[in-house]
């Protein structure tokens, strides 16, 4: 036996009540003349909160509006509906509904809704069942205003689910099941691999009561939402990480224009100091978008930090691997871009130290250049700097003390680079270059290092023995390269 997966409809597989575009479409073709009592205040109550007992009572008087009906007299408004609903499925929906089928599961739709109504949406998804409220149909091809079956809610739909499992010889244990709703608590609890999309606050609780995965599909797996604002975390963060937030530096942000305002790109920058974060965070606030960030899985093995991260949208990379660009970071990039999200990255890896930090040019990974080979979306490239005078890689924390006189931090969005897509080697110094040619001439060609802003550039604010030589003495000498003192 093999399993299936099963969605719900509204707020699952559509990002909001589907009610209102079957409504407009039986007012337009005739079918109905007038709203039903109440409709706009529950879709409302619907769309920010959730599933209600109001909304299902207006749903079970639904079948007496047919009532005396012919059995195909809505069908144009069901067709005409499905324009309105099928562009409002969020791309991440799509893949996993693609992904269950490489899988060789049948995907369902498990809904409330008349089957009627919702088949063509249905069959424009490629979805391969419909388990839904029927309309009972006489003799004469008429609706009789009574139900055909289940009401399929809550346990009417479980119950629907198990007999349309045992009739196809489908192993639930096996099976998926996605629902915003608490009402679907018992579909969730009858799979083996429950999965809450868009929870509503109850279900919110449960799912992480139970540790079940919660998703969103207008964004990357295990991307956060706000309950209730339904505003991903990273995008919160964002509006309340204002300047002031920051009195300790000063921030000016260049070329948000070039940052597309929709669809996907892979915006590719230099990275300076821990505190390169926060400029980006401030920026991206700027843009009015959110993006998925790669990072060094150090940072996501941190436990609060990493969940943090990851619950913001980023992407750990383990750069351990021979390969440091790993599948699974790599898988979920293209993920991200294929549901046209923006996707951030700093491919030198970490924070250059020593004589490298001060060295012309950049260096790196080669990850931006694969992505943007394989998916042929924008490369942005961004230069940051000013960010290692707020917190030097020598320091714990910022210099949050600097009140009077903050440094200027300065984060620039360039055009897009334009890519040749023969070698991916020359296509990332191409990224490279546009990069540095952002940056001001004495962070690009910088002059040779004091002893103390090469100290500034190691963790304990320690130059190693080997590394010594690399100082100017006392900062004067431009040509002469002498063993350093203590002064640091």
């Amino acid at each position: 036996m093999t399993g299936a997966a099963f969605f719900d409809l509204d707020r699952t597989l559509l990002p909001k009540a589907s009610g209102p575009a079957l409504s407009a479409a039986m007012r337009e073709t005739g079918v109905v003349s007038a709203r039903l009592p109440g409709e706009a205040l529950l879709f409302g109550y619907f769309n920010l909160l959730g599933e209600s007992l109001g909304s299902i009572a207006l749903a079970r008087q639904a079948v007496l509006v047919a009532k005396g009906r012919p059995a195909d007299a809505f069908d144009e408004a069901a067709q005409l509906a499905a324009d309105v609903l099928e562009p409002m499925v969020g791309p991440f929906a799509h893949m996993l509904i693609d992904e269950h089928h490489e899988a060789g599961r049948p995907v369902v739709l498990a809904t409330t809704t008349p089957e009627h109504l919702i088949l063509p949406f249905a069959e424009r998804l490629g979805i391969d069942y419909v388990i839904a409220t029927r309309y009972e149909v006489d003799d004469t091809g008429h609706f009789t205003g009574r139900n055909d079956g289940h009401f399929v809610w809550s346990m009417g739909k479980v119950a629907a689910v198990r007999e349309w499992a045992a009739e196809e010889g489908i192993d639930l244990d096996e099976s998926f099941a996605y629902s915003d709703s608490i009402y679907d608590a018992p579909l969730l609890r009858a799979v083996g691999n429950p999965g809450a999309v868009n929870p509503d606050p109850r279900l919110q609780v449960l799912a992480t009561a139970a540790q079940w995965p919660v998703l969103h599909f207008d964004a990357s797996p295990g991307v956060f939402k706000v309950p209730v604002l339904g505003m991903e975390l990273q995008r919160l963060v964002t509006m309340l990480a204002r300047p002031e937030v920051f009195p300790y530096a000063r921030f000016t942000v260049r070329g948000t224009e070039n940052v597309p305002d929709t669809g996907p790109a892979i915006l590719v920058g230099n990275h300076r100091s821990y505190f390169d974060v926060a400029a980006m965070v401030v920026a991206m606030g700027r843009t009015g978008r959110t993006a998925r960030f790669l990072g060094k899985k150090e940072l996501f093995d941190a436990p609060a930090l990493g969940r943090f991260f990851r619950a913001g949208g980023g992407i750990s990379v383990d750069r351990r691997q021979e390969d440091p660009d790993s599948p699974d970071a790599f898988a979920s990039a293209m993920r991200s871009l294929a549901g046209g999200e923006l996707l951030a990255m700093m491919p030198e890896g970490t924070i250059p130290r020593g004589i490298h930090f001060f060295e012309p040019g950049m260096s790196g990974f080669t990850g931006a250049a694969r992505l943007a080979h394989l998916s042929k979306v924008p490369v942005i490239p961004f230069a940051i700097t000013g960010t290692e005078k707020v917190w030097p890689r020598s320091s714990r924390v910022p210099r949050m003390l600097n009140l009077l006189d903050p440094p200027e931090v300065t984060m620039t969005f360039g055009e897009p680079v334009e890519l040749k897509y023969r070698s991916v080697r020359r296509d990332m110094e191409r990224i490279f270059d546009a990069i540095t040619g952002m940056l001001p001439d004495e962070v690009a060609d910088p002059p040779r290092p004091t002893m103390a802003e090469l100290a500034l550039t190691y963790p304990d604010g320690t130059v190693p023995d080997e590394d010594r030589w690399f100082a100017v003495d006392g900062g004067v000498d431009g040509e002469a390269y002498v063993e350093g003192s203590d002064e640091s």
